[in-house]
Protein backbone atom coordinates (compact mmCIF):
# COMPACT_ATOMS: atom_id res chain seq x y z
CA UNK A 1 0.00 0.00 0.00
CA UNK A 2 0.99 3.69 -0.69
CA UNK A 3 -0.39 6.19 0.77
CA UNK A 4 0.60 9.97 0.38
CA UNK A 5 -0.54 13.79 1.16
CA UNK A 6 0.04 15.77 -1.46
CA UNK A 7 -0.80 19.60 -1.10
CA UNK A 8 -3.54 20.45 -3.98
CA UNK A 9 -3.67 23.90 -3.36
CA UNK A 10 -3.80 26.61 -0.38
CA UNK A 11 -6.51 29.06 -1.59
CA UNK A 12 -5.55 32.31 0.40
CA UNK A 13 -6.96 35.65 -0.10
CA UNK A 14 -5.45 37.81 2.21
CA UNK A 15 -6.68 40.22 4.63
CA UNK A 16 -7.10 42.85 1.81
CA UNK A 17 -9.62 45.90 2.35
CA UNK A 18 -10.35 49.17 0.11
CA UNK A 19 -11.97 50.33 -1.90
CA UNK A 20 -11.80 50.02 -6.15
CA UNK A 21 -14.15 52.74 -8.15
CA UNK A 22 -14.86 51.99 -11.55
CA UNK A 23 -16.99 54.83 -12.82
CA UNK A 24 -20.29 54.77 -9.76
CA UNK A 25 -19.44 51.62 -8.42
CA UNK A 26 -17.48 50.98 -6.18
CA UNK A 27 -16.20 47.31 -4.52
CA UNK A 28 -15.23 46.08 -1.04
CA UNK A 29 -12.77 43.51 -0.88
CA UNK A 30 -13.63 41.56 3.05
CA UNK A 31 -11.22 39.17 4.31
CA UNK A 32 -11.83 35.62 3.87
CA UNK A 33 -10.28 32.02 5.90
CA UNK A 34 -8.05 30.19 4.21
CA UNK A 35 -8.84 27.11 2.55
CA UNK A 36 -6.54 24.28 2.35
CA UNK A 37 -7.57 21.04 0.45
CA UNK A 38 -5.24 17.52 1.12
CA UNK A 39 -5.45 14.65 -1.37
CA UNK A 40 -4.84 11.21 -0.13
CA UNK A 41 -4.32 8.35 -2.96
CA UNK A 42 -3.55 4.91 -1.57
CA UNK A 43 -2.46 2.09 -4.38
CA UNK A 44 -3.34 -1.65 -3.84
CA UNK A 45 -2.42 -4.17 -6.10
CA UNK A 46 -4.22 -7.02 -5.05
CA UNK A 47 -3.71 -10.84 -5.39
CA UNK A 48 -6.38 -12.70 -3.26
CA UNK A 49 -6.09 -16.12 -4.40
CA UNK A 50 -3.05 -18.45 -3.20
CA UNK A 51 -1.50 -15.23 -0.85
CA UNK A 52 -1.80 -16.71 2.23
CA UNK A 53 0.97 -16.74 3.79
CA UNK A 54 3.35 -19.49 5.14
CA UNK A 55 4.43 -19.45 8.79
CA UNK A 56 6.86 -21.66 10.20
CA UNK A 57 6.79 -21.49 14.05
CA UNK A 58 10.14 -22.15 15.61
CA UNK A 59 9.14 -22.40 19.05
CA UNK A 60 12.03 -22.51 22.05
CA UNK A 61 11.76 -25.69 24.17
CA UNK A 62 15.13 -25.66 26.13
CA UNK A 63 15.21 -26.30 29.94
CA UNK A 64 14.81 -22.50 30.90
CA UNK A 65 11.39 -22.49 29.52
CA UNK A 66 10.25 -24.31 32.49
CA UNK A 67 12.04 -21.36 34.74
CA UNK A 68 9.23 -18.46 36.54
CA UNK A 69 8.33 -15.64 34.67
CA UNK A 70 8.47 -13.74 38.09
CA UNK A 71 11.26 -15.24 40.08
CA UNK A 72 10.03 -12.74 43.14
CA UNK A 73 7.41 -14.77 44.00
CA UNK A 74 7.44 -16.40 47.33
CA UNK A 75 5.67 -19.48 45.80
CA UNK A 76 8.40 -20.04 43.27
CA UNK A 77 10.68 -21.21 46.15
CA UNK A 78 10.73 -24.92 46.24
CA UNK A 79 12.72 -28.11 47.94
CA UNK A 80 15.26 -30.05 45.68
CA UNK A 81 15.46 -33.66 46.20
CA UNK A 82 18.05 -32.86 48.79
CA UNK A 83 15.44 -30.79 50.76
CA UNK A 84 17.06 -27.30 49.99
CA UNK A 85 14.78 -24.27 48.93
CA UNK A 86 15.88 -23.80 45.42
CA UNK A 87 14.50 -21.39 42.45
CA UNK A 88 11.98 -23.67 40.71
CA UNK A 89 12.58 -25.06 37.30
CA UNK A 90 14.00 -27.64 35.10
CA UNK A 91 14.06 -30.91 37.29
CA UNK A 92 12.45 -28.69 40.26
CA UNK A 93 8.85 -28.18 39.18
CA UNK A 94 7.29 -25.22 39.50
CA UNK A 95 3.65 -24.86 41.41
CA UNK A 96 1.79 -22.95 38.05
CA UNK A 97 -1.11 -22.10 39.38
CA UNK A 98 0.75 -19.06 41.83
CA UNK A 99 4.00 -19.60 39.68
CA UNK A 100 3.95 -19.11 36.00
CA UNK A 101 5.94 -20.29 33.82
CA UNK A 102 7.61 -19.34 30.42
CA UNK A 103 6.07 -22.36 28.94
CA UNK A 104 2.60 -22.48 30.53
CA UNK A 105 2.56 -18.27 30.08
CA UNK A 106 3.38 -19.62 26.49
CA UNK A 107 0.23 -22.11 26.41
CA UNK A 108 -1.59 -19.56 27.39
CA UNK A 109 -1.06 -16.99 24.82
CA UNK A 110 -0.87 -19.16 21.49
CA UNK A 111 -4.35 -20.34 21.39
CA UNK A 112 -5.78 -16.91 20.80
CA UNK A 113 -3.16 -16.40 17.97
CA UNK A 114 -4.05 -19.36 16.06
CA UNK A 115 -7.38 -18.87 16.34
CA UNK A 116 -7.61 -15.99 15.08
CA UNK A 117 -4.93 -16.00 12.30
CA UNK A 118 -5.67 -19.76 11.62
CA UNK A 119 -7.60 -19.22 8.34
CA UNK A 120 -5.55 -16.99 7.03
CA UNK A 121 -2.40 -18.65 7.25
CA UNK A 122 -0.72 -21.79 6.38
CA UNK A 123 0.80 -22.56 9.75
CA UNK A 124 3.27 -25.17 10.81
CA UNK A 125 5.26 -25.94 13.91
CA UNK A 126 8.81 -26.92 14.41
CA UNK A 127 10.20 -27.27 18.01
CA UNK A 128 13.73 -27.48 18.95
CA UNK A 129 16.26 -28.72 20.69
CA UNK A 130 15.57 -32.33 19.92
CA UNK A 131 17.31 -33.32 23.26
CA UNK A 132 16.25 -35.84 26.02
CA UNK A 133 18.41 -34.37 28.79
CA UNK A 134 19.56 -31.00 29.73
CA UNK A 135 23.45 -32.14 30.61
CA UNK A 136 26.18 -33.26 28.32
CA UNK A 137 26.43 -32.88 24.40
CA UNK A 138 22.73 -34.26 24.53
CA UNK A 139 21.34 -31.14 25.87
CA UNK A 140 22.52 -29.91 22.38
CA UNK A 141 20.69 -32.11 19.75
CA UNK A 142 19.86 -30.25 16.92
CA UNK A 143 16.52 -30.86 15.05
CA UNK A 144 15.70 -33.70 12.99
CA UNK A 145 12.87 -34.35 10.72
CA UNK A 146 10.70 -35.42 13.83
CA UNK A 147 11.77 -31.99 15.28
CA UNK A 148 8.42 -30.49 12.45
CA UNK A 149 5.96 -31.19 14.79
CA UNK A 150 3.11 -30.09 11.90
CA UNK A 151 4.27 -29.94 8.51
CA UNK A 152 2.39 -26.83 6.08
CA UNK A 153 -1.02 -27.84 5.46
CA UNK A 154 -2.23 -29.08 2.00
CA UNK A 155 -5.93 -27.75 1.84
CA UNK A 156 -6.29 -23.95 1.43
CA UNK A 157 -9.69 -23.62 2.55
CA UNK A 158 -10.69 -20.95 5.30
CA UNK A 159 -12.00 -24.19 7.24
CA UNK A 160 -8.95 -26.80 6.91
CA UNK A 161 -6.27 -23.97 7.98
CA UNK A 162 -8.10 -22.91 10.73
CA UNK A 163 -8.44 -27.06 11.89
CA UNK A 164 -4.73 -27.69 10.61
CA UNK A 165 -4.06 -23.70 13.08
CA UNK A 166 -5.83 -25.84 16.19
CA UNK A 167 -4.02 -29.09 15.69
CA UNK A 168 -0.99 -26.95 16.57
CA UNK A 169 -2.17 -25.43 19.54
CA UNK A 170 -2.99 -28.87 20.46
CA UNK A 171 0.35 -29.93 20.12
CA UNK A 172 1.75 -27.06 22.02
CA UNK A 173 -0.65 -27.54 25.08
CA UNK A 174 0.50 -31.16 25.01
CA UNK A 175 3.75 -30.30 25.78
CA UNK A 176 3.79 -30.54 29.85
CA UNK A 177 6.16 -28.03 32.12
CA UNK A 178 7.16 -30.53 33.86
CA UNK A 179 7.56 -34.52 33.36
CA UNK A 180 8.16 -36.74 30.40
CA UNK A 181 8.55 -34.43 27.60
CA UNK A 182 9.21 -31.31 29.06
CA UNK A 183 11.33 -28.78 27.65
CA UNK A 184 14.97 -29.62 28.00
CA UNK A 185 18.35 -28.32 27.15
CA UNK A 186 19.90 -26.01 25.36
CA UNK A 187 19.38 -23.68 22.76
CA UNK A 188 20.72 -24.19 18.75
CA UNK A 189 19.65 -21.74 17.41
CA UNK A 190 21.58 -21.29 14.46
CA UNK A 191 21.58 -24.90 13.89
CA UNK A 192 17.33 -24.94 13.67
CA UNK A 193 17.40 -21.54 11.43
CA UNK A 194 19.61 -23.82 8.65
CA UNK A 195 17.46 -26.60 9.14
CA UNK A 196 14.22 -24.36 8.52
CA UNK A 197 15.42 -23.09 5.39
CA UNK A 198 16.71 -26.51 4.03
CA UNK A 199 12.45 -27.29 3.92
CA UNK A 200 11.25 -27.13 0.49
CA UNK A 201 7.78 -25.83 1.46
CA UNK A 202 9.14 -22.33 2.70
CA UNK A 203 10.42 -21.35 -0.86
CA UNK A 204 7.10 -21.36 -1.69
CA UNK A 205 7.15 -18.19 -4.86
CA UNK A 206 3.50 -17.57 -4.80
CA UNK A 207 3.45 -16.60 -1.33
CA UNK A 208 5.05 -14.71 1.52
CA UNK A 209 7.21 -17.00 3.75
CA UNK A 210 7.70 -16.49 7.83
CA UNK A 211 9.95 -18.21 9.76
CA UNK A 212 8.41 -16.86 13.46
CA UNK A 213 11.55 -17.70 16.00
CA UNK A 214 10.22 -17.67 19.36
CA UNK A 215 13.36 -18.14 21.87
CA UNK A 216 13.91 -17.26 26.09
CA UNK A 217 17.38 -17.60 25.57
CA UNK A 218 20.74 -16.53 24.46
CA UNK A 219 22.27 -19.38 21.09
CA UNK A 220 24.36 -22.01 22.17
CA UNK A 221 24.77 -25.36 21.28
CA UNK A 222 27.38 -24.80 18.20
CA UNK A 223 30.40 -27.29 17.28
CA UNK A 224 31.59 -25.17 15.28
CA UNK A 225 31.20 -22.10 16.74
CA UNK A 226 34.11 -19.79 15.93
CA UNK A 227 35.43 -19.23 19.12
CA UNK A 228 36.92 -21.83 21.72
CA UNK A 229 36.19 -21.27 25.79
CA UNK A 230 39.40 -23.09 26.03
CA UNK A 231 41.61 -21.49 23.82
CA UNK A 232 40.08 -18.09 23.66
CA UNK A 233 37.90 -17.09 26.79
CA UNK A 234 37.82 -13.80 26.02
CA UNK A 235 36.14 -14.00 23.17
CA UNK A 236 33.86 -16.40 24.06
CA UNK A 237 31.13 -15.28 25.84
CA UNK A 238 29.98 -18.32 27.93
CA UNK A 239 26.26 -19.15 28.45
CA UNK A 240 26.67 -22.01 30.89
CA UNK A 241 26.14 -21.99 34.49
CA UNK A 242 29.46 -22.34 35.96
CA UNK A 243 31.60 -21.33 32.68
CA UNK A 244 31.97 -25.05 31.39
CA UNK A 245 32.91 -23.46 28.34
CA UNK A 246 36.63 -23.07 29.86
CA UNK A 247 36.86 -26.29 31.50
CA UNK A 248 40.04 -28.61 31.41
CA UNK A 249 38.01 -31.72 32.26
CA UNK A 250 35.33 -31.73 28.93
CA UNK A 251 35.47 -30.28 26.21
CA UNK A 252 31.50 -31.19 25.65
CA UNK A 253 31.02 -27.39 26.38
CA UNK A 254 34.28 -25.54 25.04
CA UNK A 255 32.26 -24.44 21.61
CA UNK A 256 28.63 -25.81 22.39
CA UNK A 257 28.34 -23.16 25.21
CA UNK A 258 29.85 -20.13 23.88
CA UNK A 259 27.06 -17.71 22.59
CA UNK A 260 26.19 -18.11 19.11
CA UNK A 261 25.38 -14.54 17.71
CA UNK A 262 27.31 -15.11 14.11
CA UNK A 263 26.32 -18.07 13.10
CA UNK A 264 22.90 -17.16 14.01
CA UNK A 265 22.67 -13.89 11.83
CA UNK A 266 24.05 -15.86 8.83
CA UNK A 267 21.19 -18.34 9.24
CA UNK A 268 18.85 -15.19 9.37
CA UNK A 269 20.99 -13.50 6.27
CA UNK A 270 20.37 -16.87 4.43
CA UNK A 271 16.68 -17.33 4.80
CA UNK A 272 16.23 -13.93 3.83
CA UNK A 273 17.98 -14.40 0.56
CA UNK A 274 15.68 -17.56 0.18
CA UNK A 275 12.82 -14.62 0.30
CA UNK A 276 12.06 -15.74 3.79
CA UNK A 277 11.36 -13.46 6.56
CA UNK A 278 11.85 -13.72 9.82
CA UNK A 279 10.22 -12.04 13.07
CA UNK A 280 11.76 -12.58 16.09
CA UNK A 281 10.55 -12.38 19.82
CA UNK A 282 12.32 -12.78 22.67
CA UNK A 283 10.56 -14.35 25.96
CA UNK A 284 11.94 -14.33 29.25
CA UNK A 285 14.56 -12.48 31.83
CA UNK A 286 17.67 -13.34 29.50
CA UNK A 287 16.36 -11.57 26.19
CA UNK A 288 15.97 -8.40 27.41
CA UNK A 289 19.40 -7.66 29.38
CA UNK A 290 23.08 -8.46 29.02
CA UNK A 291 24.25 -10.14 25.88
CA UNK A 292 20.39 -10.83 24.67
CA UNK A 293 18.69 -7.67 23.34
CA UNK A 294 21.77 -6.81 21.06
CA UNK A 295 21.77 -10.62 19.72
CA UNK A 296 18.33 -10.87 18.89
CA UNK A 297 18.40 -6.79 17.50
CA UNK A 298 20.61 -8.26 14.78
CA UNK A 299 19.23 -11.27 14.16
CA UNK A 300 15.55 -9.44 13.29
CA UNK A 301 17.38 -6.85 11.88
CA UNK A 302 18.71 -9.69 9.32
CA UNK A 303 15.50 -11.15 9.34
CA UNK A 304 13.80 -8.43 7.00
CA UNK A 305 10.49 -7.60 9.10
CA UNK A 306 10.03 -4.02 9.89
CA UNK A 307 8.21 -3.46 13.43
CA UNK A 308 6.28 -0.03 11.90
CA UNK A 309 5.03 2.85 14.47
CA UNK A 310 3.60 5.55 12.32
CA UNK A 311 0.19 5.25 12.91
CA UNK A 312 0.51 4.18 16.79
CA UNK A 313 3.39 5.34 18.25
CA UNK A 314 3.00 3.92 21.02
CA UNK A 315 2.67 0.41 19.57
CA UNK A 316 6.38 -0.20 20.35
CA UNK A 317 5.96 -0.93 23.52
CA UNK A 318 7.73 -0.15 26.90
CA UNK A 319 11.62 0.49 27.11
CA UNK A 320 11.23 1.29 22.95
CA UNK A 321 10.95 3.97 21.53
CA UNK A 322 9.06 5.15 17.88
CA UNK A 323 11.48 7.17 15.31
CA UNK A 324 9.58 9.59 13.76
CA UNK A 325 11.78 10.27 11.05
CA UNK A 326 10.99 6.26 9.57
CA UNK A 327 8.03 5.48 11.55
CA UNK A 328 9.80 1.95 12.65
CA UNK A 329 10.76 1.52 16.05
CA UNK A 330 13.95 1.53 17.82
CA UNK A 331 13.88 -2.17 18.30
CA UNK A 332 13.39 -4.66 15.35
CA UNK A 333 13.18 -7.86 17.44
CA UNK A 334 9.11 -8.50 20.17
CA UNK A 335 10.15 -8.25 23.64
CA UNK A 336 7.87 -9.84 25.94
CA UNK A 337 7.91 -10.68 29.79
CA UNK A 338 4.58 -12.50 30.31
CA UNK A 339 1.27 -13.83 28.44
CA UNK A 340 -0.19 -10.64 27.75
CA UNK A 341 3.12 -8.48 26.48
CA UNK A 342 3.22 -12.06 24.38
CA UNK A 343 -0.22 -12.16 23.32
CA UNK A 344 -0.38 -8.78 22.49
CA UNK A 345 3.31 -8.98 20.24
CA UNK A 346 1.51 -12.10 18.36
CA UNK A 347 -1.75 -10.21 17.93
CA UNK A 348 0.61 -7.11 15.95
CA UNK A 349 2.16 -9.65 13.89
CA UNK A 350 -0.99 -11.25 12.68
CA UNK A 351 -2.19 -7.99 11.96
CA UNK A 352 0.95 -7.00 9.79
CA UNK A 353 1.69 -10.17 8.20
CA UNK A 354 -2.20 -11.50 6.98
CA UNK A 355 -5.17 -10.40 5.12
CA UNK A 356 -8.60 -11.55 6.05
CA UNK A 357 -10.14 -9.00 3.83
CA UNK A 358 -9.03 -8.55 -0.17
CA UNK A 359 -11.93 -6.69 -0.28
CA UNK A 360 -11.31 -3.94 1.91
CA UNK A 361 -8.58 -1.01 1.46
CA UNK A 362 -8.25 0.41 4.79
CA UNK A 363 -8.65 4.41 5.50
CA UNK A 364 -7.46 5.43 8.80
CA UNK A 365 -7.67 8.96 9.74
CA UNK A 366 -6.53 11.76 7.81
CA UNK A 367 -6.28 9.07 4.68
CA UNK A 368 -10.31 9.89 4.86
CA UNK A 369 -12.20 12.09 2.91
CA UNK A 370 -13.87 15.03 4.44
CA UNK A 371 -17.17 14.62 2.45
CA UNK A 372 -18.20 10.86 1.46
CA UNK A 373 -18.42 12.45 -2.19
CA UNK A 374 -14.86 13.48 -2.01
CA UNK A 375 -13.35 9.55 -3.04
CA UNK A 376 -13.22 8.23 -6.77
CA UNK A 377 -12.43 4.55 -7.07
CA UNK A 378 -10.26 3.12 -10.10
CA UNK A 379 -10.08 -0.08 -10.55
CA UNK A 380 -7.61 -1.25 -13.51
CA UNK A 381 -7.69 2.37 -14.15
CA UNK A 382 -11.41 2.44 -14.91
CA UNK A 383 -12.95 5.24 -12.63
CA UNK A 384 -15.90 3.06 -10.69
CA UNK A 385 -18.70 4.27 -9.31
CA UNK A 386 -19.85 3.66 -5.61
CA UNK A 387 -23.07 1.49 -5.80
CA UNK A 388 -24.15 -2.25 -5.78
CA UNK A 389 -21.65 -4.37 -7.36
CA UNK A 390 -18.94 -1.93 -6.65
CA UNK A 391 -17.92 -0.07 -3.45
CA UNK A 392 -19.12 1.40 -0.65
CA UNK A 393 -17.31 3.88 2.00
CA UNK A 394 -17.39 2.74 5.53
CA UNK A 395 -15.86 3.43 8.76
CA UNK A 396 -12.98 1.31 8.21
CA UNK A 397 -12.21 2.14 4.28
CA UNK A 398 -13.12 1.74 0.97
CA UNK A 399 -15.48 -1.81 0.83
CA UNK A 400 -15.44 -3.86 -2.57
CA UNK A 401 -18.64 -5.87 -3.09
CA UNK A 402 -20.46 -7.90 -5.54
CA UNK A 403 -18.96 -8.51 -8.65
CA UNK A 404 -16.28 -5.83 -7.93
CA UNK A 405 -15.57 -8.05 -4.53
CA UNK A 406 -15.41 -11.51 -6.38
CA UNK A 407 -13.39 -10.28 -8.78
CA UNK A 408 -10.57 -9.15 -6.32
CA UNK A 409 -11.08 -12.58 -4.62
CA UNK A 410 -10.69 -14.38 -7.84
CA UNK A 411 -7.35 -12.10 -8.75
CA UNK A 412 -4.22 -14.58 -8.74
CA UNK A 413 -0.26 -13.38 -8.23
CA UNK A 414 0.47 -14.01 -11.67
CA UNK A 415 -3.03 -11.53 -12.68
CA UNK A 416 -3.18 -9.24 -9.84
CA UNK A 417 -5.98 -6.49 -9.70
CA UNK A 418 -4.81 -2.91 -9.23
CA UNK A 419 -7.47 -0.71 -7.21
CA UNK A 420 -6.46 3.10 -6.53
CA UNK A 421 -8.61 5.27 -4.31
CA UNK A 422 -8.17 8.60 -4.71
CA UNK A 423 -9.70 10.52 -1.20
CA UNK A 424 -9.49 14.66 -0.92
CA UNK A 425 -9.78 16.20 2.66
CA UNK A 426 -10.87 19.77 3.33
CA UNK A 427 -8.68 21.22 6.05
Amino acid sequence: MRAKLPLLSALVLGALSGVVVAGCQSYDFEPVEPLAIAQTTVEETISALASKPNIMMLVDISGSMTLPVDTSRPSCQVQDKDGLTVLCGNENACPTATCPTRWTELQAAVPRFLANSGPYVRFALTTYPEASTGSSIEACTGPTATSVRKDLPVADDDASLLAHANSINDLIQGIPNHGTGQPVGGTPTSGSLNFIGSMPGLQDKDRKNFVILLTDGLPNCNPENEYSGRDQPELCKCTIAGNLCGSQISTAFEKRGCLDTNASVRAVQALSDKKVTTIVIGFGAETASGDGPAVLQAMAAAGGFARTCNKNPAACGPNDTCIAATGLCGRSFYQAGNQEELAAALEEISNDVINPEPCLIPLDGPERPSDPKLIVVYIEGERTLAGDGTWSLTSDGVLFNGAACERIENSRPEAPIKVEVRAIRQR
